[in-house]
């Protein structure tokens, strides 16, 4: 059974930098032809995809975030981490991380981020 696991602070102050780490097991990042993928949810809104992470470490960015965002990882520890830069209130989210394959199989539980001096 693989699981996911959201790990960072949940309050982070405008203009700095927010980083999360999503922590694998049950299974390996680096398993061939899976995306890594970091999705939000902020309040009252829908589901917004921000980028992913591949097997082979390619990363791939929304285009609407692509500037501030930055996903890497770390196969030793088996997690990959999501970094997003000059944060706004706007930011304001639960953020997920999910494994694709086609489809989204296995989601983490989210975390709320607040964005707020």
């Amino acid at each position: 059974q693989v699981q996911l696991q959201e790990s960072g602070p949940g309050l982070v102050k405008p203009s700095q930098t927010l980083s999360l780490t999503c922590t694998v097991s049950g299974g390996s990042i680096t398993t061939n032809y899976y995306y890594w993928s970091w999705v939000r949810q902020p309040p009252g809104k829908g589901l917004e995809w921000m980028g992913a992470i591949t097997w082979r470490g390619s990363t791939y960015y929304s285009p609407s975030l692509k500037s501030r965002t930055s996903i890497s990882r770390d196969t030793s520890k088996n997690h990959f981490t999501l970094q997003l830069t000059s944060v706004t209130p706007e930011d304001t989210a639960v953020y997920y991380c999910a494994r694709v394959r086609g489809e989204y199989d296995y989601w983490g539980q989210g975390t709320q981020v607040t964005v707020s001096s």
